[in-house]
């Protein structure tokens, strides 16, 4: 395909990335797929979920970025890919797969995805959702008690032993490489609408 726009939206967890992807995604209507780097975390179904359930789920050894970074070129040629189905009540992979068709921008959300640089290197645009750690703790205890079945205080503990140490290694540090930041999330409209000014420039261009 031709001008294919790859746009990269990181953030700390619960930071407001998803609905800053959605946001573009809406204005760009049927010119757009997302990709999320949590559907290509890595299945452990030699384990049982009570194991499953202890592992660290915030280090760039969690995820499958290899495969991203091959679906995302395969995007970019033209050619449909199956991306996995990721269920985090089970902390595994699903059998089913999600068929992806090419499009003219691409979307790709995750807190790790600026720590890799051959994944960091296929965005034409990176955008960094800078939200504070207080309110991000407050919507992801309310995301995955409400939506993704967790106990109050797994999802305590998880940001203790592990998600705010991981934002500050391999999160934080890697905001120095986003092109755009976007303060207070999807509630900026400002920012987002600027970014979806500049993504329809860029697709535009010959």
């Amino acid at each position: 395909m031709k001008n294919v726009v790859v746009i990269g939206v990181s953030g700390g967890s619960a930071s407001g990335k998803t609905t800053v992807a959605n946001r573009i995604k809406e204005a760009c209507n049927d010119s757009v797929e997302l990709l999320s780097h949590d559907f290509y975390y890595i299945p452990h179904d030699d384990l049982p979920l009570e194991d499953r359930a202890k592992l660290n789920y915030d280090h760039p050894n969690a995820f499958d970025t290899e495969r991203i970074i091959k679906d995302i070129k395969c995007l970019k040629q033209g050619i449909a890919i199956e991306r996995p189905v990721y269920s985090y009540s089970k902390h595994t992979r699903l059998s089913e797969t999600v068929t992806v068709n090419p499009a003219q921008v691409i979307i790709v959300e995750g807190f790790m995805i600026f720590e890799n640089a051959e994944l960091r290197e296929l965005m034409d645009i990176k955008v960094f959702v800078d939200t504070d750690a207080d309110e991000r703790l407050i919507r992801r205890i309310v995301r995955d008690v409400n939506e993704r079945g967790r106990s109050l205080e797994s999802v305590i503990a998880q940001y203790t032993n592990t998600v705010k140490p991981m934002h500050e290694q391999f999160v934080e540090p890697y905001k120095k490489y986003s092109d755009i930041i976007v303060p207070r999330g999807g509630m900026n409209d400002v920012a987002i609408d600027m970014l979806i000014h500049r993504i329809k420039a860029i697709s535009a261009e010959d």
